[in-house]
């Protein structure tokens, strides 16, 4: 399962569909973030439809895209958002996950 715009608006308790777009555009962002923090695809196929691997994805999804919302309008330098502590975390565990996988594949290769 991936991350979904309804299940991003229930969890920032977001009614109507007035930001759809710019909702969708920070799922997006957020994936895109996160996979090239943790690697793609092709080095480590169906990686991300791990059960394991996909909860602590969308996790680190929905995070993050949330944070796109709230801080919008002012992110500084200054600023300190707590969720980055939660995504920065995940992506460290799915990093460890990744390599295990990447190992995997490439000595099956051998």
């Amino acid at each position: 399962m991936a991350a979904n715009l309804e299940t991003l608006k229930s969890s920032l308790r977001i009614d109507g569909n007035d930001d759809d777009e710019l909702l969708k555009g920070y799922l997006s962002a957020a994936t895109s973030y996160i996979k090239q923090a943790i690697g793609d695809e092709d080095n480590v196929p169906g990686f991300y439809e791990i059960k394991d691997v996909s909860n602590l994805f969308e996790t680190a999804v929905y995070a993050l895209a949330g944070s796109y919302w709230y801080y919008r309008t002012s992110i500084t330098s200054n600023a300190v958002n707590p969720v980055d502590l939660v995504v920065d975390s995940i992506i460290g565990q799915l990093r460890g996950l990744y390599n295990q996988k990447q190992d995997e594949v490439d000595n099956h290769g051998d």
